[in-house]
Parts: C-alpha cells; structure tokens; sequence
C-alpha cells in the first residue's frame, strides 16, 4: 500500500498496475511516501508519467487502487477535480492570452465566481515575481516564465495536491532555477516526475526511483545517499571498474583511498541520487 501524506493530504495506492497491450507500464506499486514535495525519479519511459496521470485521473489502471484522502480517482473523479491541480509536461499557455488572463479564467472554470478569481490572480503573480509580466500575452514570455504561469494557478487555486509532470524539461538553467523557486512556494502537497537528478535533489524531501514499472529505491534524500556515506566515486576512461557507463569505468572507494586514484589519472565525482541508478544497473551497458 502507498500513502503519500504531503501537507494535510494523503494518497493510498495498492497494486497499482497499467498495461498498454503486451507492454506493462506499471508493474504494481506499494509503497509508503512522507514529505510535502514528492519527486518520482526514472528515465524516460520508466513509468513516472503513467502513474502521473493514474494519480491525477486522467487514465485508468489496469489493476488496483489509488485514493486521494479517501477518495478514489476512478469512482470520485469529480471531487478531485475540484481539488486538484494536474500540470502536463506538454502544457503550454494560450499565446494571446496574458497570464493574468489565464489564471483568472482557469479559476472561473473551477468554480470560482470572478471577483474571488481576480484576486486571487493578482496575490499568486505577486508571489510569484510575476506582477511585471500579469499583462504580456504568453507568446512574449520566456519559458520559465511561461511554465511559472501554471505553478502561479496551483498557487491562486490553493489545491490540497498539485501533480507537476516533468515541469522544467527544456527550460534553460536560469528559466529551471526560476521554476524549482515557483514550486516551493505552492501550499499543501507537491508530487512532481523528473528525471533531472539535481531537480529532484533539491526540492523533494521524498524520492521514488522508478525503472521499468517497477519502484528500485524509496526514502529522503539524505537516507537514500546513506549507503555511500564514506564513499567517492571515481572514474577512468579506461573502462576499468565495477561499473561501465558510457565508455566510463565508475567504482566507489572510501575518501582515505581517494588520492592514490587521482595520482593514478582517475576522476573523482561528489555522489549524487545519479549514482543510484548506476549501482542498480539501470545505465549498465548491455
């Protein structure tokens, strides 16, 4: 069973699998999440999209169960569309439309009557460093500034859970930085996919590695980094290793041992939620 209790909210999953003809996506999921901004890690492919759109009810499981504070995203898609917020990856904002056009109408078809949307379109842009840009049709913003728009809706909506799909693939680094300080800001539970290791390493107090349908790794950054704890990671050109990626030779040696490899030409790399993948073989080569 998964509960993710991010803020005041929670989300129980149980064998939750999806299959697209002869291809499992999910592979069944349990798990138990804590954290307020939850990032589920993984390549492409690996399954954090799938279960995105499950979560956020936009797709239907194939085997078992998800429910968002009691609610099940099958049977109760209607209150939780009421209740949360969903941002694709290939969300884009409608180009002759101002952002405060767009969060302000986004909020009327929620529900919300204009004069309670107008205000709160202008606080969340003003949270957001956004004030300057209310007025500029989306096709003149940037795209961080573009991708804030949608963090600046979940903010003005004050959703109990806001899902994020991949929300900085293609930004440049200072349009991502931009983002990632957005996402912060959002009230109640954050769940967003990345496969940016860094991403996931400085927004998210509970990460879930996903590869092939199927959950490798679970825990807090610092618990999951743990187990190199003592550790560097070394690499040679030469392809001599315990690990080879990409014409790599990667080993882990404790700190005391450091020196002696660098004398010998290696490289050392501080270790990061990157080097998970590595020692569970998912960027081994064939």
């Amino acid at each position: 069973m998964l509960n993710v209790i991010c803020g005041d909210s929670m989300i129980r999953i149980k064998g939750l699998k999806k299959d697209y003809g002869k291809v499992h996506a999910l592979k069944g999921i349990d798990l138990t999440l804590k954290g307020r901004i939850t990032a589920i890690i993984g390549r492409n492919g690996a399954g954090k999209t799938t279960l995105m759109r499950i979560l956020s009810t936009q797709l239907m499981p194939t085997e078992g169960t998800a429910e968002i504070d009691g609610h099940d995203v099958i049977k109760d898609t209607g209150w939780l569309r009421k209740t949360i917020v969903s941002i694709p990856q290939e969300a884009s904002p409608i180009s002759v439309l101002t952002p405060y056009e767009q969060i302000k109408l986004y909020l009327i078809a929620k529900g919300m009557d204009a004069r309670s949307a107008s205000e709160r379109t202008k606080r969340a842009l003003k949270v957001m460093s956004m004030s300057d840009a209310a007025n500029m049709p989306a096709d003149e913003l940037s795209g961080g500034m573009k991708r804030k728009v949608f963090v600046a809706m979940a903010l003005a909506y004050n959703s109990a859970i806001t899902f994020m799909d991949e929300p900085t693939t293609g930004l440049d680094p200072i349009s991502r930085l931009e983002v990632w300080s957005a996402i912060k800001k959002l009230n109640g539970s954050v769940i967003i996919t990345t496969h940016y290791m860094e991403e996931a390493q400085d927004l998210a107090d509970d990460v879930v590695m996903v590869e092939s349908g199927k959950v490798l790794e679970h825990g807090s950054v610092k618990d999951l980094l743990s187990k190199f704890n003592g550790k560097i990671r070394i690499e040679s050109t030469s392809r001599r290793g315990a690990y080879n990626v990409g014409g790599l030779g990667i080993s882990y040696v404790g700190v005391g041992k450091a020196d002696a490899y660098l004398k010998k030409g290696y490289t050392a790399r501080q270790i990061t939620l990157e080097d998970l993948f590595i020692v569970n073989g998912v960027y081994l080569e064939s």
